[in-house]
């Protein structure tokens, strides 16, 4: 077995006019977001033997802020990932080792949100009666959203019938 967890960036600045969407940095409340996720991740035990984030400067920062991690994951950042449908970043997974055991992908909507309603949608008893994950899935994938997803296949056979969500996290409210 082993874990995924989808997170989408914390909420970025506007671009600027001459500014490209890559270079967006996060805002002040996206940076806030992401610190307070933070706590709530290490409580969870959320620790990724890989992390996967995209080029773009807000997911890298939104990596900054919420890494927390005792023993220091594979981190790669990949280009492949800037704005990626779900296809590509299911690809992305496919190719992954199986020793393996847990990865965290950081990345953008579209494509994020799509692939975890995919997986979430396959899973045996999605349909009949939701979860409260599966509620909160449905509704959207705000900015520093996680979708923590057990994998129960090799990562080859990575397919929404072998997928099931364990929980939606979000950045706890602020105080």
């Amino acid at each position: 077995m082993h874990q995924l967890i989808l997170m989408r960036h914390a909420k970025a600045e506007r671009a600027g006019d001459d500014e490209p969407d890559h270079a967006r940095a996060l805002s002040a409340a996206g940076r806030d977001a992401a610190l307070r996720l933070r706590g709530l991740a290490r409580s969870l035990g959320l620790e990724p033997d890989v992390v996967l984030v995209s080029s773009a400067r807000r997911t890298r920062e939104t990596l900054d802020c919420v890494a927390f991690w005792d023993d220091q994951p594979n981190i790669e950042t990949l280009d492949a990932l800037y704005m990626a449908p779900p296809a590509r970043l299911q690809g992305i997974l496919q190719g992954l080792r199986e020793t393996v055991r847990s990865v965290m992908i950081i990345g953008h909507n579209p494509g994020l949100h799509d692939l975890a309603l995919e997986l979430a949608a396959g899973a045996p008893g999605a349909r009949a009666a939701p979860s409260a994950a599966h509620i909160a899935l449905s509704e959207g994938f705000p900015t520093a959203r996680m979708a923590d997803f057990l994998v129960l296949t090799p990562w080859r056979d990575l397919r929404a019938a072998a997928v099931r969500l364990q929980r939606v996290i979000d950045p706890p409210a602020q105080r």
